[in-house]
């Protein structure tokens, strides 16, 4: 009978252990603030694949750009807008867009953060001569492009604007 009361005596003592812990551990859960973000979109760049590309009309080379954006009130990506733009700096030229998916917007605390990956494919050289761009050039071997890369979410506020390194861009290969 002694056996049964102090079997019973130690369930009793390690139910109450775990009861204290989960209220622990739910206390401590309750008081971790979820990560506040601005309204406004933030991207950063966190690095690109390559930094050499050959020069192709028909986009036969390309870079991955890897990115990190918060939005703070979650209303990022879309079902029928682009909202990923890419202009090269050679020229301004709004080289590439792109669609983040649609992110549904859920609870009170709509922050979101994640990573996105471009493709930015290959581009031609352009030459200060006046050569057409797109051909091949032992003169100028190498030809350089920045890009500015931004978002916009669903309100239409723009993200702030990243400049990628600089890509070179081989010239004397078509």
């Amino acid at each position: 009978m002694k056996n049964i009361f102090r079997s019973m005596t130690e369930m009793s003592r390690r139910f109450k252990f775990f009861l204290s812990s989960m209220l622990v551990i739910f206390l401590i859960a309750g008081c971790i603030k979820a990560p506040e973000f601005p309204d406004i979109p933030e991207i950063e760049l966190l690095g690109l694949s390559n930094s050499r590309m050959k020069q192709s009309a028909f986009n036969e080379d390309s870079t991955l750009v890897f990115l990190e954006f918060t939005d703070g009130d979650g209303d990022i990506g879309s079902n029928d807008s682009l909202n990923v733009f890419v202009k090269d700096l050679r020229d301004n030229f709004i080289a590439n867009r792109y669609r983040i998916p649609y992110v549904p917007e859920a609870g009170a605390n709509n922050g979101i953060s994640g990573e996105l990956t471009l493709t930015l494919y290959t581009t031609c050289c352009t030459y200060p001569n006046g050569q057409a761009p797109c051909t091949p050039s032992d003169q100028f071997l190498f030809d350089s492009i920045s890009y500015e890369i931004y978002i916009v979410d669903r309100a239409g506020n723009e993200s702030n604007r990243i400049v990628t390194p600089r890509i070179l861009l081989e010239c004397n290969t078509q």
